[in-house]
């Protein structure tokens, strides 16, 4: 069931479910495709499915962990040696892999929005102040973006289209 942001919600729970929908719609988009087609680079770039997904999880833990200086733990990428290795799924890693990293990194995330304010502070990689709530709302924009992406990548694939479950 497709999550629907509350019409008369408090703005923590509805940024958090805004943030949760485009989430969801993210992995219900790769659903029922095998492994070559989660890998399969559908742009000049090498954009693939796996790869958006392991952006997210990226960004989940750097924006809500990093941010307030939270444990982000491992990290299936290095920013250092590649700036774009968060958007490569390497031959080594299963797509069970990503899939975790994804979940752990969005287990970690919701508890620091379930910890914190709206009005708390944490520190950005550039090192601007931010609020819980612009994390969550560039969080939201982001996920909303790549979601977008994944759900054009997924209509090349198999002509599939649509940005939420309707079930």
């Amino acid at each position: 069931m497709t999550k629907r942001v509350p019409y008369t919600g408090d703005e923590k729970t509805s940024l958090h479910v805004a943030l949760d929908r485009h989430r969801d719609a993210v992995l219900w988009k790769l659903e029922g495709l095998d492994d070559e087609q989660l890998r399969r680079p559908m742009t000049p770039s090498g954009t693939n499915l796996l790869g958006l997904v392991k952006h997210l999880g990226g960004a989940e833990l750097g924006w809500f962990c990093e941010t307030f200086g939270r444990e982000s733990g491992p990290l299936p990428f290095d920013f250092e040696v590649d700036e774009s290795s968060d958007m490569r799924v390497e031959p080594h890693e299963s797509t069970a892999d990503i899939l975790a990293f994804y979940a752990r990194a969005r287990a970690a995330a919701d508890t620091v929005i379930g910890e914190l304010g709206l009005e708390d502070l944490g520190t950005s990689y550039s090192g601007n102040a931010v609020s819980l709530r612009w994390v969550l709302i560039h969080m939201t924009t982001e996920t909303a973006r790549h979601a977008g992406h994944v759900d054009i990548l997924r209509e090349l694939i198999d002509g599939s289209a649509g940005d939420h479950n309707r079930s």
